[in-house]
C-alpha cells in the first residue's frame, strides 16, 4: 500500500475564512511543518491566502504540498445555493492549478444549526430533493474536471444529508464513477453508526482519498442520548486521536494493506474552537502514530 499522509486546518480547530477564535495561518503551516506533515489541505476557502505566488512561496519555504481542499454548499437547493458554491468552486481552481492540487472536497450543508442543534432543514431528503443535491454534486464535479483538471471527492459528513451509509450508498448508485469519487472519513462514518472496515472493503475502489481520525464511543453515546449539538460535541472532543477511539486502525491498516490501497490519508481530528497551544502536540502524536502501525 501507499497511503500520502497530510493534516489540515480542521485538526488546528479552523472551521471559517475568519474566527479570532482560530489559530493564525502563518502559525498553523509552521506548526503542521513541524509536526511532520509534508501535505496540506487548504481549508475553508480565505483561511489562507488566495494570492497563489504568496501562497506559493509560504509553503515552498516550509516544504509543504498542497492535496485540494473543500467547498460546502446546500446541495438541494441550488437555486438559493449555487453562486456561493460556485464563488468557491471558482476561486480554488486556478489556486489548485498553480499549486498542483488535484482534489475538490464536497461538503453538504448541515441541516442543524451546528451551535444550538436547531432543525434547520429535514433530516432526511424526499426523493425530488435528493435528485436535486444529486444533480447539483454532478454540475460541480463536471465544472471542476472540465475546467480545471480536478478530481471531486464527495465528503459524507455527520449532521448533512450524506452522512448515514444507506445515503452514501444512494450518491454512490446515482453517480458515475469517473466523475465523484467518494471521501471516507473514519471519523464521520463511525460518529454515524457506519462500519468502517466493511465500508472500505466494499467500496475502496472509489475512495481515493481519506479523511483520518477516531471518535470516543461513550462521548458519542452521551452526545445521541442528550442531543447534544455537534460543535458541543467536537468542542467536548468527541473526535479523538487515531490510537484513542473506537476505530479499529490496527484492522483498517491491515485491510489497506490486503487491498494495495493507494491515496491521500489527511489527519483531520475536528476541534473547534481550541486553545492555541492544543494542536501541535496531537499532531505530533498522531503522526507518530501512523509512522509507528505503518500507515503512510
Amino acid at each position: 500500500m501507499k497511503v500520502t499522509i497530510g493534516s489540515a486546518p480542521d485538526s488546528w480547530g479552523v472551521w471559517f475564512p475568519n474566527d479570532p477564535r482560530q489559530t493564525p495561518w502563518h502559525r498553523f503551516l509552521d506548526e503542521i511543518a513541524e509536526a511532520g506533515y509534508a501535505w496540506i489541505e487548504l481549508g475553508p476557502y480565505g483561511y489562507l491566502p488566495s494570492d497563489p505566488d504568496v501562497l506559493a512561496a509560504e509553503l515552498d519555504r516550509r516544504g509543504l504540498k498542497v492535496t485540494g481542499s473543500f467547498v460546502m454548499g446546500d446541495l438541494a437547493n441550488p437555486e438559493r445555493s449555487w453562486p456561493d458554491i460556485e464563488r468557491q468552486l471558482r476561486g480554488w481552481g486556478p489556486l489548485f492549478g498553480a499549486l498542483d492540487a488535484r482534489f475538490l472536497v464536497l461538503i453538504d450543508d448541515s441541516y442543524t444549526n451546528l451551535f444550538t442543534g436547531e432543525q434547520l432543514s429535514p433530516a432526511r431528503l424526499d426523493p425530488r430533493a435528493f435528485r436535486r443535491l444529486v444533480d447539483t454534486t454532478r454540475r460541480t464535479a463536471e465544472i471542476a474536471k472540465a475546467d480545471y483538471g480536478l478530481s471531486l471527492v464527495f465528503h459524507p459528513h455527520a449532521q448533512t444529508h450524506v452522512e448515514y451509509e444507506d445515503q452514501i450508498e444512494a450518491l454512490l448508485d446515482a453517480t458515475e464513477p469517473e466523475l465523484v469519487s467518494m471521501l471516507l472519513d473514519t471519523g464521520h462514518h463511525a460518529y454515524c453508526g457506519g462500519d468502517v472496515i466493511a465500508f472500505m472493503r466494499k467500496h475502496h475502489a472509489r475512495i481515493p482519498y481519506l479523511h483520518l481520525k477516531s471518535v470516543d464511543g461513550g462521548l458519542r453515546s452521551k452526545v445521541a442520548d442528550e442531543g447534544i449539538p455537534f460543535a458541543k460535541a467536537v468542542a467536548m472532543d468527541v473526535f479523538v486521536e487515531p490510537a484513542a477511539g473506537m476505530v479499529d486502525f490496527i484492522a483498517f491498516r491491515d485491510l489497506l494493506r490486503e487491498l494495495d490501497y493507494e491515496g491521500f490519508g489527511i489527519v483531520e481530528q475536528d476541534m473547534f474552537p481550541a486553545p492555541f497551544d492544543k494542536p501541535l502536540p496531537i499532531a505530533k502524536r498522531t503522526r507518530a502514530y501512523l509512522r509507528d502501525i505503518g500507515i503512510g
